[in-house]
C-alpha cells in the first residue's frame, strides 16, 4: 500500500495522467508497433504500451494534453483511439464486427469479379474483347474491395514507414497502370513489334488472396470472446449490506470497507471480507481449482466472486474495488495477454525491408537498361521494372506463414485441438516443461464414492436406504457423491423423527423405530461413543493414502460401513504424462489440495514434480519461475483459479470441460477430456513450424532467383527476357507451391 501511495505522490508530482485507451485498426505486430511509435512521438507523451492482445494502449502523458489530441495523433496514422469512459470496451466490439462484415464483403465481392478475369487472362489472352471486360471488372476489384491496400499504404508512407500493404499497393498498382496502358494504346508496343500483354489476373487475384488471409484472421478474432469481461462478470453488480440496522441493496461500486455484508443462499460474494456471523459452505472452485466447497464458519475469509452454497452468514467486508482477490486476477491476467509477441512480427519486419528493396532494385533496373539498354532501351527498361515488381509479388512471403497456420489449426481441429492463436501453434514446438493442474485435468474434477465396505451383513437394503436418505438432506458438498452412488439401488422411505446437522462433523437422525444413525468424520463418531476397531481404522487410513476423503456410516451401537470419496484419475492420465516425459518434456502438477492427497495423485500418474495448496497467483508465480531459468511452458489448466498461469505461460491449453475464461485466456482448448491429446498438440506443432519454415524458404529462394531474371541477369549470356506475363505466372505458381506445401499436413500423422 506503500508504495501504491509512493507512485500517486510521484505522478502527482510529473503532473501526469495514466489511462488504458481501446486502439482499432490493429491487426498485425507492424500495427501495434506503428501505434505504439505515433502515441510516442505525440508531445506531451511520457510512456506509451500498446497490448496486441486486448487491443489497448496504456499512456501516461501530460495533464495539459488532451484524449482528443492523442486520438488525432494516432488517426493520422491510420488508426483510432476510442476516448469515451461510457461504454468504451462495447464501442470497441461494435467496431471489430463492423470491420469483419465489411472484410467479408470485400472478400466475396473481389473472388466473383476476379474469377472471370483469371480465366479470360490464362486462356483467352489473345482474345481482345477479354481485354476490355478484364478492365472493367478489375477497376473495382483493386480500387473499391482492396481500397484498403492503397489507403493504408498512403499512411504508412506519410509516417515513412513501409508494409506488407504498400507491396500489395504497389505491385498491383503497377501491373494495372501497364496494362491499363497496354489496353487503350497497344499500337506503341506493336510499331517496335513487340506483343501488348495485359496484367489484370496478377493485380485481382493478388488483392483476393490477400482479403482472403485478411478475412480468416478477423473471423478468428472476432469470434473470441473476452476473458477480462467473463472474469468481470462473475462479481454481482449489487450487494445487500446492512446500514442503520437495515438491510440495503446498493451498487456493488459503494460497499465500502468495513460494511456488513448479508449473503443469502446461491449468491455469489461482491467483496472479500471475513465472516461475523453464520455458517455455509462456499465454491471456491474460481481460485483454488476444488471440486469441495469449503466450509465457512465465524472468522473465516471469503472471495469476491466465489459462491455461497446453501446456508446464509454475514461478513465485515475488508477489501472491495481493484482491492480484491478477483481484481487483482484480472489484472494480471491483462498483463500477461499484453506481453506477447503476435505470429506476424516476422514477416512484417521482412516486409519493412524487402518492400525498399525490390522498389530499389526495380528503379536500378530501369535506369540501367536505360543507361545501357541499346536501341530498345526503354522498351526493356520498362518491360524489366515490371517483371522485377509483378514477380516481387508477396504473395508467396504473405501466404508462407498463414496456410501453415489455417492446416495445422483445421488438422488440431479434427484431433480435438481448437487453437485460437497461431502463435502459440508456432511456439508449442519448443516447449520443455508442462505445467498440469490436478483437480478437472489429471482428475475427473468432480467428487464420486471410490469404495464403499460394508462392515455388517444384516438389512443391507435398509440400511442403504438409510444412508441415501440421510445424505439426501445433507448440506454437505460429499453427501451428493453418496446419493449419485446409491441412485441405482431400490430404497424404502424412511420416517425421521429426528434430523441433526452437526457443522464440520456430518449428520445424525432417529428412525420411527427409535435408532440413532450418523453419516460424518471420526470426530461425529467419537462424539457418539461410536468405537471404530483396528481393522476398520487401518482400512480408513489405506483409503486416505490413496487421495480419498473417508466418510463413516454408523448407528448408535456399532460403525456399519466406510466409504471413500475422491476425485478420481482420468484413466488417460499416466499414459499422457508417460508421452510427454518421453518426448523429453518435463511434466510438473500444481494443486490448491493437502500435500497428502497431491502425493498421491503424482503417485498415480508417474509425476515427480509436484506443488500442493497452491493460489492462484502462487501458480503464475510457478510458471515465472521456470520461464526465468530458461524453460518454455506450457500450462493445462480448466479452472478460472488456473486463469493467471495460462496467461502468463509461453503456451496456454485448456481442458474443454472447464470454465469458460480458462478457454478464453488459453489460446488451445481441448475438447476431449483425453489427456493424451496434449502431447499430440505438441507433436502438431512440430510439424506445422516445419511447414512454415519450408515455405518461407521457398518464399524467398523464389525471390532470390526470380528477381535477378526479370532484372535481365541472363541477357548478356543468352539474349532472355523475362516476360512480364510469365513473371505473373511464376507468381502465381509461387504461391500454387506454398499452398501445396502446407496442404501435406492434412494427411500428415500426428
Amino acid at each position: 500500500m506503500a508504495n501504491d501511495t509512493l507512485s500517486i505522490t510521484n505522478q502527482k508530482e510529473k503532473h501526469t495522467n495514466r489511462k488504458t485507451f481501446p486502439v482499432t485498426g490493429m491487426s498485425c505486430a507492424g500495427c501495434a508497433a506503428s501505434v505504439e511509435s505515433t502515441i510516442r512521438n505525440t508531445e506531451g507523451v511520457t510512456e506509451a504500451i500498446v497490448n496486441f492482445a486486448n487491443s489497448s494502449v496504456r499512456v501516461e502523458y501530460d495533464t495539459q494534453l488532451s484524449p482528443i489530441e492523442l486520438q488525432n495523433s494516432l488517426r493520422s496514422a491510420g488508426y483510432d483511439l476510442i476516448i469515451e469512459e461510457e461504454g468504451a470496451q462495447e464501442t470497441q466490439q461494435q467496431l471489430k464486427e463492423e470491420h469483419y462484415q465489411q472484410t467479408k464483403r470485400d472478400t466475396v465481392g473481389a473472388a466473383l469479379l476476379t474469377v472471370p478475369v483469371f480465366i479470360v487472362g490464362m486462356f483467352f489472352m489473345d482474345w481482345l474483347p477479354g481485354r476490355w471486360i478484364s478492365l472493367v471488372l478489375s477497376t473495382p476489384v483493386l480500387f473499391w474491395f482492396g481500397r484498403r491496400f492503397f489507403v493504408n499504404a498512403v499512411k504508412q508512407a506519410r509516417q515513412r514507414q513501409a508494409n506488407m500493404d504498400t507491396l500489395v499497393a504497389l505491385s498491383t498498382s503497377i501491373a494495372f497502370v501497364f496494362s491499363l496502358f497496354n489496353t487503350l494504346f497497344p499500337e506503341f508496343w506493336l510499331q517496335q513489334g513487340l506483343i501488348p500483354h495485359v496484367y489484370y489476373e496478377a493485380a485481382t487475384v493478388i488483392i483476393t488472396f490477400i482479403l482472403l488471409g485478411r478475412l480468416l484472421e478477423e473471423r478468428a478474432k472476432s469470434q473470441t470472446s473476452s476473458a477480462i469481461k467473463k472474469l468481470m462478470g462473475l462479481q454481482p453488480k449489487e450487494s445487500l449490506v446492512v446500514r442503520n440496522g437495515d438491510e440495503q441493496l446498493i451498487p456493488i461500486a459503494s460497499v465500502e470497507i468495513g460494511d456488513i455484508v448479508v449473503v443469502r443462499p446461491g449468491e455469489k460474494i461482491p467483496v472479500d471480507g471475513i465472516i461475523t456471523q453464520g455458517t455455509s459452505f462456499v465454491d471456491e472452485s474460481m481460485l483454488t481449482g476444488e471440486p469441495l466447497a469449503v466450509e465457512k464458519t465465524t472468522g473465516n475469509q471469503v472471495f469476491a466472486g466465489t459462491i455461497n452454497q446453501r446456508g446464509s452468514f454475514q461478513f465485515k467486508a475488508r477489501k472491495v474495488g481493484s482491492d480484491t482477490l478477483l481484481a487483482q486476477i484480472i489484472q494480471q491476467v491483462q498483463e500477461a495477454q499484453g506481453s506477447k509477441a503476435p505470429v506476424q512480427k516476422l514477416v512484417d519486419k521482412i516486409a519493412g525491408v524487402f518492400v525498399p528493396v525490390v522498389l530499389g532494385i526495380a528503379v536500378l533496373t530501369f535506369l540501367i537498361w536505360l543507361l545501357f539498354g541499346g536501341e530498345d532501351a526503354f522498351t526493356h527498361a520498362l518491360l524489366t521494372s515490371i517483371s522485377v515488381l509483378v514477380i516481387a509479388c508477396p504473395c508467396a512471403l504473405g501466404l508462407a506463414t498463414p496456410t501453415a497456420i489455417m492446416v495445422g489449426v483445421g488438422r488440431g481441429a479434427e484431433n480435438n485441438i481448437l487453437i485460437k492463436d497461431a502463435e502459440s501453434l508456432e511456439l508449442a514446438h519448443k516447449v520443455d516443461t508442462v505445467i498440469l493442474d490436478k483437480t478437472g485435468t489429471i482428475t475427473e474434477g468432480k467428487p464420486s464414492v471410490t469404495d464403499l465396505h460394508w462392515l455388517v451383513e444384516a438389512d443391507r437394503k435398509y440400511l442403504q436406504s438409510v444412508l441415501k436418505t440421510l445424505e439426501a438432506k445433507s448440506e454437505h458438498p460429499l453427501a451428493e457423491a453418496v446419493v449419485e452412488h446409491l441412485k441405482h439401488h431400490s430404497f424404502e422411505t424412511i420416517a425421521w423423527e429426528q434430523f441433526e446437522s452437526v457443522t464440520g462433523k456430518g449428520v445424525l437422525a432417529t428412525d420411527e423405530h427409535g435408532m440413532t444413525y450418523l453419516v460424518g468424520n471420526k470426530k461425529l463418531l467419537e462424539d457418539h461413543q461410536v468405537a471404530i476397531d483396528q481393522k476398520a481404522g487401518q482400512l480408513a487410513e489405506s483409503l486416505r493414502q490413496q487421495a480419498n476423503t473417508v466418510v463413516f456410516f454408523a448407528n448408535a451401537q456399532q460403525l456399519l460401513a466406510v466409504i471413500a470419496v475422491a476425485d478420481t484419475i482420468k484413466e488417460s492420465s499416466q499414459e499422457a504424462v508417460q508421452a510427454l516425459q518421453s518426448q523429453g518434456v518435463e511434466v510438473h502438477m500444481l494443486t490448491g489440495d493437502n500435500h497428502e492427497t497431491a502425493q498421491a495423485v503424482a503417485r498415480q500418474v508417474s509425476i515427480t514434480d509436484f506443488q500442493a495448496e497452491v493460489l492462484p497467483a502462487d501458480k503464475a508465480d510457478f510458471v515465472q519461475k521456470l520461464q526465468d531459468n530458461g524453460k518454455v511452458v506450457a500450462m493445462v489448466g480448466d479452472g478460472i483459479n488456473d486463469s493467471q498461469a495460462l496467461a502468463q505461460a509461453n503456451v496456454s491449453i485448456a481442458m474443454g470441460q472447464g470454465s469458460d475464461v480458462a478457454m478464453d485466456v488459453a489460446k488451445m482448448t481441448i475438447t476431449t477430456s483425453d489427456l493424451r491429446t496434449i502431447p499430440k498438440a505438441l507433436n502438431l506443432s512440430r510439424k506445422t513450424v516445419r511447414g512454415i519454415r519450408q515455405n518461407l524458404f521457398w518464399a524467398f529462394i523464389y525471390n532470390l532467383i526470380g528477381i535477378p531474371i526479370a532484372a535481365g541477369v541472363l541477357y548478356p549470356l543468352n539474349g532472355f527476357l523475362l516476360d512480364p506475363m510469365i513473371a505473373g505466372g511464376a507468381m502465381a505458381l509461387s504461391s500454387v507451391s506454398v499452398v501445396m506445401n502446407s496442404l501435406r499436413l492434412r494427411t500428415t500423422k500426428i
